[in-house]
């Protein structure tokens, strides 16, 4: 399923304001929370260059977002999920930066990190979404979707329509 978003970025904590229009796939295979993390991650990590990997869930070696830089170069890698240790040693050998957006327990995360060798882990950016809040955002998802999205103080609040959900975007520290 293909769906549309137009989305008010209004990031204060980063400074960042940007009227964003872009399509996700759904791969057969993928949650709404999975999904609803792209997207959000997408928002909230938002600079120019930043995109979907071409080969999406159908290449389970690319992550789910990332900004290419000078000579192929990769500047950012975005990860969903709990991905695993290796996983996250190659990004973070391979990306300059590397941030992970979970709707899982992010426990489980930091003990496959803290378990297993990963280049640079003390640098790995890690937020955890409520999963409350993306069951209760996904009930209104549609193809094409309209919303703002407003980013304050680590309080996440997108608005679709006349409703606003709210969730603390959790900074989770090693």
């Amino acid at each position: 399923m293909l769906y549309r978003f137009q989305i008010d970025v209004s990031d204060i904590d980063r400074s960042v304001y940007e009227s964003l229009d872009f399509r996700v796939a759904q791969h057969p295979s993928e949650t709404y929370p999975y999904m609803l993390s792209r997207v959000l991650a997408y928002c909230l990590a938002y600079q120019e260059g930043l995109e979907f990997t071409p080969g999406g869930l159908a290449d389970p070696e690319s992550p789910a977002l990332r900004k290419m830089g000078l000579h192929n170069s990769v500047e950012l890698c975005i990860e969903i999920g709990n991905p695993s240790a290796r996983k996250l040693h190659k990004a973070s050998k391979t990306a300059k930066q590397v941030m992970i957006f979970t709707y899982k327990n992010p426990e489980v995360l930091l003990t496959e990190i803290r378990n297993n060798e990963v280049h640079r882990a003390e640098e790995l950016q890690i937020f955890a979404f409520k999963a409350d809040f993306l069951e209760e955002l996904g009930k209104v998802t549609e193809k094409n979707n309209r919303w703002s999205l407003l980013m304050q103080q680590g309080q996440l609040d997108v608005t679709v329509g006349e409703q606003t959900f709210t969730s603390e975007l959790k900074s989770v520290p090693l």
